[in-house]
């Protein structure tokens, strides 16, 4: 038989293995992440738009952020033909994730679509400005010019063909009657135009778009002002309450040449999932998007205008669950 402890000789032992387990635990905290957060696995596809268009591009260079933050998710971009497109994929379960203007969430929503009202937004991004682009010897000089022209209006599944058409029936032009719509993407648009194929496109992104800007080095072309049509584009109803009046400097695409700015109109595009998104998911997604503005922003412009202070303002959505839990930890 062992012999007995002293009485004082159990008690330093007790307190020893006490000391050690703390030291243990303590031990344990320190190498799990920070908030006892484990790296979402799997996999997560994010869809995102046309090929040369800046949905397409802000995703790519998200991707890769998202490997870095979350090396044990797997992200697969998806293409798109814009907003609606990318709602439509979202809640019929091919995306996770998507980008979309607040004018095509609500256009969405109030079509009592399947799984409409289930949408939920993680952030506010960028504003897209809307850019009629002509030939610079063109003649059109508004929105109403366009009356018996060839017009690319973007693709049926698009928020640039949502917008187009509010705006020409703003301008008392009728889509259908008053125009011929050529119902291609940016990816098509601009080469049509050099071409000669049509006479003007409408365009709705971040300022710069590189098709634009491409476009611009191959030949002489110039933005149309759309400002005029503010008022009456709100007059229309419709959801049109998230348009607002912008400007595009002169210096958006240097290509241009531009000496003036141009007045236009602005919608803010939303980062969307849906309700049922796992919330430590979209927590740590919703981060790293935040957390990306500088580094995305240096090739897409459009992204430094990402800002904490309003990404939580993503009317007509509410903020998703684990969104809001990421704001709440980083509140002042």
């Amino acid at each position: 038989m062992a012999p007995r402890l002293p009485h004082v000789d159990r008690c330093r032992a007790l307190r020893a293995g006490a000391v050690a387990a703390v030291v243990l635990a303590l031990l344990a905290w320190w190498l799990v992440p920070f908030g006892g957060e484990t790296s979402p696995s799997g996999r997560m596809s994010f869809a995102t738009g046309v090929p040369t268009g800046v949905y397409a591009k802000y995703g790519a260079l998200l991707q890769e952020d998202l490997a870095r933050d979350l090396p044990e998710l797997e992200v697969r971009l998806r293409e798109s033909q814009g907003s609606l497109d990318n709602l439509r994929q979202l809640t019929a379960g091919k995306a996770d994730f998507t980008l979309a203007t607040a004018d095509s969430v609500a256009t969405y929503r109030a079509s009592g679509r399947e799984g409409a009202r289930s949408l939920r937004a993680c952030a506010r991004l960028y504003d897209d400005y809307m850019q009629l682009v002509v030939e610079k010897k063109s003649t059109v000089g508004s929105a109403r010019d366009l009356k018996g022209k060839r017009v690319g209006v973007g693709t049926d599944e698009s928020g640039v063909q949502l917008i187009t058409r509010r705006l020409l029936r703003a301008a008392g032009v009728d889509f259908d009657k008053d125009i011929t719509p050529v119902r291609v993407g940016i990816d098509q648009m601009p080469g049509l135009l050099e071409k000669g194929d049509i006479d003007a496109f409408f365009w709705s992104g971040g300022l710069p778009t590189n098709a634009v800007q491409t476009l611009g080095r191959r030949m002489e072309i110039r933005l149309v002002q759309l400002g005029d049509l503010i008022a009456p584009l709100h007059a229309l109803g419709e959801n049109t309450r998230y348009y607002r009046a912008a400007v595009m400097p002169a210096d958006a695409y240097p290509e241009l040449r531009a000496t003036q700015a141009v007045k236009t109109i602005a919608v803010a595009n939303l980062l969307v999932t849906m309700d049922h998104a796992d919330p430590e998911l979209t927590e740590r997604i919703t981060r790293s998007v935040i957390h990306s503005r500088d580094r995305i922003g240096v090739k897409v412009h459009a992204a430094q205008k990402v800002d904490l202070r309003t990404a939580v303002f993503t009317d007509p959505l509410p903020l998703h669950a684990g969104a809001r839990r990421y704001y709440l930890s980083v509140k002042p």
